[in-house]
């Protein structure tokens, strides 16, 4: 199913919406608002695998297509991050390596960081796996995955 939209859907295991923007086949967003829009719809195929995660499944989040609009450099950090399996978790200097960036630059942890933080689908690409650095979900929702996966 690669139809343009936004699609959401209450999650019991959170308690509030997942919703996922999708443009051009590829996931290019995911957020958890307050409460359900009322203009989205709730049938998609990357959404039910962003909620069985949450829910705890064994999903291959690595199979959801995603389009990053973000810097090259914040792509690297991104990119590089899904390829930590479920279950297994990094820290910054770590990923800063993965990332192909530079361990001896002091901006290459700021990179890491900024990427996680401002990281526009977090569950399909893993920020709740880097064990020392923020996340663009909830903390509910970190908090979900970390216990899903057993980190």
């Amino acid at each position: 199913m690669d139809i343009s939209g936004i699609y959401a859907r209450e999650s019991s295991t959170l308690g509030r919406p997942a919703q996922i923007g999708v443009a051009g086949g590829k996931v290019i967003s995911v957020s958890f608002p307050d409460s359900l829009p009322a203009d989205t719809e709730s049938e998609h195929n990357y959404l039910d695998t962003v909620l069985d995660a949450i829910d705890g499944a064994e999903v291959d989040l690595s199979a959801v297509p995603i389009g990053l609009t973000v810097s090259t450099d914040q792509r690297s950090v991104l990119e590089a991050l899904r390829n930590v399996p479920r279950g297994d978790t990094v820290d910054v200097s770590l990923l800063v390596r993965m990332a192909g960036l530079d361990p001896e630059d002091d901006d290459s942890e700021r990179i890491v960081r900024d990427a996680l933080a401002s990281n526009p689908v977090p569950v399909v690409v893993p920020d709740h796996r880097v064990r020392d650095g923020p996340s663009a979900a909830p903390d509910e929702v970190v908090e979900a995955l970390r216990r899903s996966e057993g980190l």
